[in-house]
């Protein structure tokens, strides 16, 4: 039993793994970096996550629509389109679940409460680094394609091979991450063992897999919360990133009520 668990959450533990290291590290880098090197480092975290948001919400969306436009026998901008609203209305109801949760206030409560248990200091500027650096790392680590992807092969197939490539990069990107906005970034590997943890069980106990469909689908809008999350980075933006993350998990429940409408209107 233990060994099959292993084989099914190998991925996500040693994923879990270098983001620890990487933060140890970075924690370590921050005590000698000036503060301009740290701005720095973390305006190319900022441009980096545009670029994986883009990939995701942007080329990962044309790709699926250039994939199965075919198999549906309409023209391109017609299917992409009824794609776009899938994507649309995921983040937008999603949006208002958390919302109307709060999630960005109570995850952002969470980590000052975690920074003021552990650190004994009541600062709030400190309080607010710490969930910042917290709910940034754990949105860049668990949302992208490697991670849905690598999820669903970890548990299906006992195949961690995208999650130990995400565990190389997540490592280094936690070592930059952590050493600009500081040791709330190693909180986010219970994040990362709840959320890649729970969705490699879950394809391993489930014997019907989500269509590669609604698998895109949940990465486009994946992405886009990406970039939502580059923007609160750069400064450009303080959007609640936290209150669209229930988004991701709509589009496959939307395309399964849309099918049983009118069926071949998304699926082949």
């Amino acid at each position: 039993m233990w060994l099959q668990l292993w084989s099914v959450l190998n991925g996500t533990l040693i994923n879990a793994a270098t983001v620890t290291g990487g933060t140890t590290l970075g924690l370590t880098v921050a005590t000698r970096m000036p503060q301009r090197y740290q701005q720095i480092v973390l305006s190319c975290l900022g441009l980096m996550t545009v670029a994986l948001g883009v990939d995701a919400a942007v080329l990962q969306f044309a790709s699926t629509v250039e994939t199965f436009r075919g198999q549906i026998s309409v023209a391109p901008q017609t299917y992409g389109a009824r794609l776009a609203m899938v994507m649309i209305a995921s983040l937008v109801i999603g949006g208002l679940i958390g919302s109307v949760l709060r999630l960005h206030e109570r995850i952002e409560a969470f980590g000052g409460w975690v920074h003021r248990r552990f650190s004994g200091s009541a600062d709030a500027a400190g309080a607010h680094r710490f969930a910042e650096g917290f709910l940034t790392a754990s949105v860049i680590f668990c949302v992208g394609p490697l991670t849905l992807l690598g999820c669903l092969r970890n548990g299906a197939d006992a195949d961690p091979s995208y999650l130990y490539i995400k565990a190389v990069l997540d490592g280094f990107c936690s070592m930059a991450l952590a050493a600009s906005m500081g040791w709330g970034v190693g909180l986010s590997v219970i994040t990362v063992l709840v959320f890649q943890g729970g969705l490699s069980l879950l394809a391993f106990f489930v014997t019907d897999p989500l269509h590669e469909v609604a698998r895109n689908m949940m990465t486009t809008v994946g992405g886009v919360v990406m970039l939502g999350n580059a923007l609160m980075i750069l400064d450009v933006k303080k959007i609640p990133v936290a209150d669209l993350l229930p988004g991701l998990f709509l589009p496959p429940a939307m395309i399964w009520m849309v099918e049983r409408i009118w069926p071949g209107l998304l699926l082949p």
